[in-house]
């Protein structure tokens, strides 16, 4: 796994085994990117379920200002310090602009007070049912997303739902059993 775009291109990220971290494909995150394009220039962006730091330091490569990734997993924060460090430094951007928050995501959402441009929403595929409507719920009460901001989702094709209060901007993906989308959301109003 490495990184796809801007000045960390090709920088390898580092894979914490045995917790259950299913990180974006670089396929994925070259799509998802390409069609971001220039949206992700001097954002200020959350990584939330952030694992490897996958979206967030693909942000970072690609001319974000600054961003906070949000893990629960010790093992993984080990990794993802070093994943950090390395693309940082190929980036040439200041280490301290990427912000690792060790807490849980509901927890860290409940007492958040930045607004952030984008969000990126990737938790586990099997817990995301019983968090997924609270955390959007919490983005929006706490005023997280700004105004203007995206909230990136990536859930399974087959996975439906509804949120009350966004609106559903764009998907990227196949919708074929089995592979990823990203659903592309802002709140309403």
């Amino acid at each position: 796994m490495r990184i796809c775009g801007g000045l960390a291109r090709g920088i390898p990220l580092l894979v914490t085994k045995g917790i259950e971290i299913r990180p974006a494909t670089d396929a994925n995150r070259e799509r998802l990117f390409s069609s971001l394009g220039e949206n992700v220039i001097d954002t200020h962006f959350l990584d939330l379920f952030a694992g490897t730091g996958s979206y967030g330091l693909e942000a970072l490569s690609r001319g974000a200002k600054q961003g906070s990734f949000v893990e629960f997993h010790r093992k993984a924060i080990i990794n993802l310090r070093k994943n950090i460090s390395s693309v940082c430094k190929s980036a040439k951007v200041d280490q301290s602009l990427a912000i690792i928050e060790n807490r849980e995501v509901i927890e860290y959402l409940k007492n958040e007070k930045t607004s952030f441009d984008l969000i990126f929403l990737d938790p586990p595929y099997s817990l995301f049912p019983q968090v997924g409507p609270q955390i959007f719920d919490l983005i929006k009460q706490n005023q997280i997303l700004k105004k203007t901001g995206i909230l990136i989702h990536e859930a399974p094709a087959e996975e439906k739902y509804n949120l009350d209060g966004w609106n559903l901007i764009k998907t990227i993906g196949k919708s074929k059993k089995g592979s990823p989308l990203f659903r592309l959301f802002q709140i309403e109003g």
